[in-house]
């Protein structure tokens, strides 16, 4: 693990060792005296683009620097992150919460604070191949990451719902772990008959293979509104910290937030921070097709929703109380709102997910609308003289011209 430390010097650069949070005189509150709290942070991945984000744009320094609190940034292998929570290396980190569920249920000593956006998972077939859907999987060789990972998790519960068995005693799909990038070619050469992959991996080889999709997290009903990556704190730190938890969630929202605003944005800072590879507007067509919209009330229902799920497959304890469960295991702090929404000048404004999905609802009718009533200029019935005002009308406003006014 390679840790750092964070501190805002006068120029605002990223300097020194620690967050110095406290300014007399600059309505901080005072520091917690000798308390670090310490973020899991990774390269590599796309999706940890809140997470780039609230390191690039300073929302960590600035929350923590509000809190009166230190944090630092340890570098880790994000496969780690739980061994290192439960071993007390680090405080809190982001991930999939289908990997995360099943350990939380083993004794893994977390609580989730925030969803950042939903799916990025998807599973293929061979453009050839004559299953259809996810219910003609029965009896059939898929190809997965890993048997613990999110991705199986979120199989799994389709399956069950579509009638096959995938327990332990009633098992009618066979799963075959390979390395995510391997995956690709053992379905090009038929060594399995379907397989899961995350972005960006899996966009890719739809693109170079000419796979079929059968299923994708963002469009399907079950899944399109749960978080698939979300924050996650240690629960002893939740309980002794709670307002360094509560900073920590914050930054990450608003850096999610900003995703959701300014997807090539976003894309543009992971490449020149050498946080992600890969082209930007690959990456930014990528980021921009998910929902990055954060919330913590839509997070505590992913968790719920996946919970009953797995109860009813046999993948958690028997006899859990969902409902005790769920507080156990989720966070809600006072001074971190349902959701965040950026604007243009920079600044945030807090609201309910409600708000911000009937806004951006709002919108799209709106636009559905003007585009639906946009009268054609190059009409037949429309008589020449209205085609002319028409044409006028659209060269005024510089609109996209149609074709019988260029």
């Amino acid at each position: 693990m390679k840790k750092t430390m964070k501190k805002m010097a006068a120029t605002g650069l990223t300097v020194g060792l620690v967050l110095t949070a406290a300014l007399t005189g600059c309505g901080s509150k005072e520091q917690t005296e000798d308390y670090v709290f310490r973020i899991g942070t990774a390269n590599g991945s796309l999706c940890l683009a809140p997470l780039h984000v609230a390191k690039d744009l300073q929302y960590f320094d600035d929350e923590f620097a509000e809190a009166g609190i230190q944090y630092e940034l340890v570098e880790i292998d994000l496969q780690q992150a739980a061994d290192l929570i439960a071993s007390d290396q680090i405080d809190a980190c982001v991930g999939l919460a289908g990997s995360l569920i099943p350990q939380v249920d083993s004794g893994l000593d977390i609580a989730f604070t925030a969803g950042l956006h939903t799916g990025c998972t998807k599973y293929y077939v061979a453009q050839d191949s004559d299953i259809e859907d996810i219910g003609d999987l029965k009896g059939k060789k898929i190809g997965v990451p890993g048997i613990s990972d999110s991705s199986v998790v979120a199989l799994k519960r389709k399956l069950a719902d579509e009638g096959v068995g995938v327990s332990t005693t009633n098992m009618e799909v066979e799963l075959i772990v390979y390395n995510m990038t391997d995956l690709p070619l053992a379905l090009e050469n038929g060594a399995v008959d379907a397989v899961a992959l995350h972005d960006p991996v899996a966009t890719t080889a739809e693109e170079e293979y000419g796979f079929r999709k059968i299923l994708d997290l963002t469009e399907d009903e079950k899944f399109k509104n749960e978080y698939c990556c979300a924050v996650y704190v240690s629960t002893p730190v939740v309980n002794a910290h709670p307002e360094a938890a509560a900073a920590y969630t914050k930054a990450l929202m608003k850096a999610s937030a900003y995703v959701q605003a300014n997807p090539k944005e976003a894309a543009a800072l992971q490449i020149e921070n050498n946080q992600c590879s890969g082209d930007l507007e690959h990456n930014a067509k990528l980021l921009q097709s998910y929902n990055y919209q954060p919330s913590v009330s839509a997070m505590k229902e992913t968790f719920q929703n996946a919970c009953r799920d797995l109860l009813q497959i046999g993948d958690l304890q028997e006899g859990r109380d969902l409902e005790a469960f769920t507080e156990e295991h989720t966070a809600q702090f006072d001074n971190v709102p349902d959701s965040y929404v950026y604007h243009e000048d920079g600044t945030f404004t807090a609201a309910s997910l409600e708000e911000v999905q009937k806004a951006a609802g709002d919108q799209n009718v709106a636009a559905e609308v003007e585009k639906e009533t946009k009268k054609d200029c190059c009409e037949a019935d429309i008589a020449e003289e209205t085609k002319e005002e028409c044409c006028e009308t659209e060269t005024a406003v510089e609109t996209e011209m149609h074709s019988c006014c260029e």
